[in-house]
């Protein structure tokens, strides 16, 4: 697909604040939702709601794909966006464990990002590319502050050491597909043709070293230590069989939990 976009989202315009403002009304009252509600009928509406996700998300990848829509720089699933889009519905039908610390990680910093400072330009057809684009990214934000705030998922050490492995794992990945077809996903195999945050970080690849250490840093610091120190305080106990979350149950929950969803989960991890 060559032909020049049809337009581009502006970043703080109307649309944009729209859809920052829908997704911290959505994610105060899911949580809230989640807290007041049983588990069971959580559990089950997070079952329905993944899927219904995951198909989005199948459907999504697929039309990149299409001769329409192709573009070798955009439609390969090699973004960390496009693995999210996967990582979240597992997270949210099985809630295994290390697709609930990789949505916690990836949806609040790499994902954040995005939201934030949307650099979105349309092709094809405005309105869906403009949805699919929040759907993939509101959910990004959306479903772990929901996991971790309202259904009490806490990361520990080894949460955030598998999280980061995973991380770097598909960055070779993303890489070599970089090297095989001259892309450039995740800016991986060389800096932007603009300006852009990345200019503060040094040139290519030295910049590929510091936001590893500052993701690193800011993971560890940010979203797992205070964490573990408050788990400590309360003896909050290790949830599934790995040690890759703590669970601080709902104020209507006990220890007790769904037997099924405990059974099905810790077999995910």
């Amino acid at each position: 697909m060559d032909s020049p976009p049809l337009g581009r989202m502006t970043p703080y315009g109307l649309e944009h604040w729209c859809m920052l403002t829908l997704i911290v009304v959505a994610s105060v009252a899911l949580v809230l939702w989640a807290r007041r509600t049983p588990g069971e009928r959580v559990d089950r509406a997070l079952r329905i709601s993944g899927w219904l996700l995951l198909g989005n998300s199948v459907f999504w990848t697929a039309w990149g794909f299409m001769p329409w829509a192709w573009n070798i720089d955009e439609s390969l699933p090699l973004h960390y966006s496009d693995a999210l889009r996967f990582v979240l519905p597992v997270a949210m039908i099985t809630q295994a464990r290390w697709a609930i610390v990789v949505a916690y990680y990836w949806g609040l910093t790499l994902n954040l990002q995005s939201v934030l400072t949307p650099d979105v330009n349309y092709f094809v057809w405005v309105p869906l590319e403009f949805f699919q684009y929040w759907i993939a990214h509101g959910a990004g934000i959306v479903v772990p502050v929901v996991l971790v705030w309202g259904l009490g998922y806490r990361p520990t050490w080894r949460g955030f050491a598998v999280a980061y492995v995973i991380t770097l794992g598909w960055a070779v990945m993303a890489f070599t597909g970089n090297l095989l077809t001259g892309a450039n996903y995740g800016y991986l195999n060389r800096a932007p043709a603009g300006p852009s945050i990345l200019d503060l970080l040094g040139p290519w690849p030295q910049y590929l070293l510091v936001e590893a250490l500052l993701i690193a840093a800011v993971w560890a610091l940010v979203m797992t230590w205070p964490w573990v120190l408050r788990d400590r305080r309360y003896g909050t106990a290790l949830d599934g069989k790995h040690g890759l979350v703590r669970r601080a149950h709902p104020p209507h929950e006990g220890p007790g939990r769904s037997a099924a969803v405990e059974s099905q989960a810790s077999s995910s991890t």
